[in-house]
C-alpha cells in the first residue's frame, strides 16, 4: 500500500478540503478517493473536486503493513 497526498483547488472557498493523506494501491485509485472517506455521502459534491483529472496527487512513501486503504488524514477548511 502506497500513500499519497492529494490536493485540489477547483472548490477552494470555505466548507471545502483542500488536501488530504490517503493510502491506495496506486496514482488511479488515490484520485478517486474523497477526504470524507465512507462519509462522502454526506458531503455536497461542492466540497471536493469532482474531476479526478483535477486532483494533485504526490506519492509521500509506503504505508505500515497494517494501514488499510483509504483516508488517513484530511484537512477541511470551515466557515
Amino acid at each position: 500500500m502506497k500513500l499519497y497526498l492529494l490536493s485540489q483547488d477547483v472548490n477552494d472557498d470555505y466548507d471545502t478540503y483542500d488536501s488530504c493523506v490517503v493510502a491506495a494501491e496506486n496514482e488511479e485509485e488515490a484520485k478517486l478517493m474523497h477526504p470524507a472517506g465512507e462519509n462522502r455521502k454526506i458531503h455536497s459534491v461542492f466540497t471536493w473536486c469532482n474531476m479526478p483529472d483535477a486532483v494533485q496527487c504526490k506519492y509521500i512513501g509506503e504505508a505500515a503493513e497494517n494501514i488499510e486503504k483509504g483516508v488517513i488524514c484530511a484537512s477541511f477548511n470551515a466557515a
